[in-house]
């Protein structure tokens, strides 16, 4: 009973140095030169920052369908779940590392022997049950360590998987409004070549009577025919964004439904932004690349406390009886512990502290390179929705212009004043300029898109990590 007290003692003891060696936890890295304000003026709003579900903004109950079939049944967002998936059962691998181990087995024989006292023979079965429990003691915290690791790749999964889902639902609003651009600039290429057929049988129609030569003809059927080239290659790129836009829903190719046209489409205010510093908290790249860093930093603590020895202890608890033997079965049990220290192991050890220490200046990298990605991408849209407005107002007057040129100048062909190259270049100078406004106009909406996704399409930290935990508990 005195051992036993005695072992109980020393046990405490260790579980008490234990508690005492556990890792501390990584503290939140200070990303270099974060800036204090936006570079970027921009004019004072009472509008909110950026909500989940932000592509409802823009007015279109189809391009919501879309987006939220996409978030459904996207592949490389099943990936990404499945990796997170993967990531909560390696951390549940290793927490279980923590944990003290205790097994059953059962040990049986059956012999024939011949007796000592009588000569003859006899048979005989031994049972021998024990259960065994093992324990190492993490007196240096390199499995708390450990632990603190695989928990922080969970962390950083669950952010990539929400950092990809963002990137999914701009993508789809992105192909969408190009699909409505495309499908704009067709109906326009179309009335262009409507009415370039019509001016193509009025220089036919001059020829014939002997008005214009048949330079004017061959000129028009030249115009005519550039128009009718265009018309098939938006076609095709319309096929093509259909199925790029299936791709994303998961879904094999085939025609996508259409909602409000292009001009239809609402471009919001900008949103309110908060200062910069409010970003690292908003963005799930910089969460998941955050916690990449907590991961490496934990891993490195664990290859430093792998240089110092190891103690484990064990305890046996089991019996034997035998069928040759009568009364009770042997009571057998037994306690111990060992120390392992390492004393050469060729440099490897150490070889390791290094490697880990090397990933923790490339995930120290990342992690700042992470930050400055983001500011630098919210101020490329906020500068591209100010110049994009300003070049709006330019093209819209540039396309009024030319719509008064081509009026004038056929009416002064028809009436003689005139020569048709006039009215050709025309005509030509006002369909790139159609085509200009539109693709201009989903320039702005892309744009912000873009910025939506830039502020973290209303993501936010808290919220995420209390996901993850609860994820944990399923």
């Amino acid at each position: 009973m005195k051992r036993f007290t005695r072992g109980a003692a020393a046990l405490s003891v260790a579980l008490l140095l234990q508690a005492c060696g556990s890792v501390p936890a990584t503290q939140t890295p200070l990303a270099a030169d974060v800036p204090v304000q936006w570079q970027t003026p921009t004019t004072p709003t009472t509008a909110q920052q950026v909500q989940a579900g932000w592509w409802r903004d823009f007015g279109d109950p189809v391009l919501d369908g879309l987006v939220e079939r996409a978030l459904v049944r996207n592949t490389d967002l099943r990936v990404a779940a499945a990796r997170v998936a993967e990531a909560r059962a390696l951390s549940d691998v290793q927490r279980a590392a923590a944990l003290p181990t205790l097994d059953l087995g059962v040990a049986t024989n059956r012999s024939r022997s011949v007796s000592a006292a009588t000569g003859k023979p006899y048979l005989s079965t031994v049972l021998q049950p024990q259960f065994q429990a093992a324990y190492e003691l993490d007196l240096w915290g390199r499995i708390d360590a450990l632990g603190q690791a695989a928990d922080a790749q969970l962390q950083a999964s669950a952010s990539a998987r929400d950092s990809a889902a963002l990137g999914v639902a701009a993508t789809v609003v992105s192909g969408y409004v190009n699909l409505r651009a495309l499908d704009a600039r067709r109906d326009v290429a179309q009335q262009t070549l409507t009415a370039r057929e019509s001016a193509l049988e009025l220089a036919r129609s001059r020829q014939a009577r002997g008005y214009s030569s048949a330079l004017e003809t061959q000129q028009s059927a030249a115009e005519y025919r550039a128009t009718a080239a265009v018309v098939p290659q938006l076609d095709l790129a319309i096929r093509r964004q259909e199925h790029a836009l299936r791709l994303l829903t998961g879904d094999a190719p085939a025609a996508v439904a259409r909602g409000k046209p292009l001009t239809d489409l609402t471009i919001a205010a900008v949103p309110a932004l908060g200062v910069p510093s409010e970003l690292l908290r908003r963005r799930p790249d910089i969460a998941s690349a955050e916690s990449q860093l907590a991961a490496v930093d934990a891993q490195l603590a664990a290859a430093r406390a792998q240089l110092l020895p190891s103690i484990h202890l064990s305890a046996t608890l089991g019996s034997i009886s035998s069928s040759a033997l009568t009364g009770d079965p042997f009571k057998l049990w037994s306690l111990g512990g060992s120390v392992l220290a390492p004393l050469f192991e060729g440099g490897r050890l150490r070889a390791g502290v290094r490697a880990a220490d090397a990933r923790r200046d490339q995930a120290l990298a990342s992690y700042e390179k992470a930050v400055l990605t983001a500011f630098g991408e919210v101020e490329d849209q906020l500068a591209a929705i100010d110049e994009l407005a300003r070049q709006s107002v330019e093209v819209e007057a540039q396309r009024a212009a030319l719509q008064e040129t081509l009026r004038v100048a056929s009416n002064r062909y028809r009436e003689g004043y005139a020569s048709h190259l006039d009215e050709l270049d025309a005509q030509r100078n006002l369909f790139s300029a159609e085509q200009t406004a539109l693709q201009l106009r989903a320039d702005q909406l892309n744009a912000r898109v873009a910025l939506d996704r830039a502020l973290g399409g209303g993501w936010e930290a808290d919220r995420t990590g209390a996901q993850t935990a609860a994820a944990r508990t399923d």
